[in-house]
C-alpha cells in the first residue's frame, strides 16, 4: 500500500492512442487516485509525445541505438546480447529516479530482460503491458496476424482470439493477467478489420485494468477487475 495519488510511468513507442486513453481515463475519474508522472518513448517520431505535451505531462526519448548502446546494424549476437542488457540496465535506472508505484506498457514495442525487470521489481513497482492476444496464445509479436491465420485455417479454438493486460515477467506475455476479453473472429472479415476491431476494445481494457491495479496498490481496490463485453 502506497500514498494517494498512484504515480504512473507510461511507456511507449508509437502513436500513443492507448496512452491517449490513459490519461482521458484519469481526467474523467474512471481510474481514481492516479497521476501520470512521466511518458518515455523509444523513437524519435513517436506521436505520443505531442500527446504528452498537450497535456502537459513530461516526456523523455531513450533509444538503443540513437544513445549508443548498440551500432546501426551490428550483427555480432554477443554484442547485440550485452547492448541489451546494458540499455535496460540504464532504462531501469531512469525509471527509478522518478520514483513511480506503477509502469504501464502502452504499445512499448520491445522485450525486457532481467536487468529492466529485476531492479523494479525489487523496489516493489508493478509494470503491466497490453498484448493482443488471450492468455497462454499468440505470445510475442503479430499475435493478431497469428491468430487470424489459424481462423483462416479453421484451427482457432472456438474461434476467438481477444486481448489482455498482464503482469510483466521475463517470459514474453506470460505473466498472470489482469484482465482480459475475448473477441470473436468472423467468417469473411479482412486482416485489416480484425484488427481494428480489436484496436477498438484496447482503450476500454487498458483503462479498466489500470484502475483494478491502482486500486490493489492503493488498497481501496477501486475496480472489481470483472471485464464487460
Amino acid at each position: 500500500m502506497v500514498d494517494s495519488p498512484c504515480r504512473i510511468l507510461v511507456m511507449a513507442s508509437g502513436n500513443g492512442s492507448n496512452f491517449q486513453a490513459l490519461c482521458d481515463g484519469i481526467s474523467d475519474g474512471r481510474i481514481p487516485n492516479a497521476t501520470i508522472i512521466r511518458l518515455v518513448v523509444n523513437r524519435s517520431k513517436a506521436y505520443a509525445t505531442t500527446r504528452a505535451e498537450s497535456k502537459g505531462i513530461p516526456w523523455e526519448y531513450f533509444n538503443l541505438i540513437s544513445h549508443g548502446f548498440q551500432e546501426k546494424g551490428e550483427k555480432d549476437p554477443q554484442r547485440i546480447h550485452e547492448a541489451r542488457g546494458n540499455y535496460d540496465a540504464a532504462l531501469a535506472a531512469k525509471i527509478l529516479e522518478h520514483k513511480p508505484h506503477l509502469v504501464v506498457l502502452a504499445g512499448w514495442m520491445q522485450i525486457f530482460g532481467e536487468r529492466f525487470l529485476d531492479p523494479l521489481t525489487a523496489q516493489g513497482i508493478r509494470i503491466i503491458n497490453l498484448h493482443p492476444a488471450l492468455p497462454g496464445a499468440y505470445d510475442g509479436a503479430n499475435a493478431i496476424g497469428r491468430a487470424y491465420d489459424d481462423f483462416q485455417k479453421g484451427t482457432l479454438k472456438d474461434n476467438k482470439t481477444g486481448i489482455m493486460v498482464h503482469n510483466v515477467i521475463k517470459e514474453v506475455d506470460q505473466g498472470e493477467p489482469v484482465l482480459t476479453r475475448e473477441i470473436e473472429c468472423r467468417p469473411g472479415e479482412t486482416l485489416a478489420e480484425l484488427e481494428e476491431r480489436i484496436h477498438s476494445h484496447e482503450h476500454e481494457l487498458i483503462v479498466q485494468a489500470t484502475a483494478k491495479v491502482v486500486g490493489d496498490i492503493l488498497g481501496k481496490g477501486s475496480y472489481d477487475g470483472k471485464s464487460k463485453r
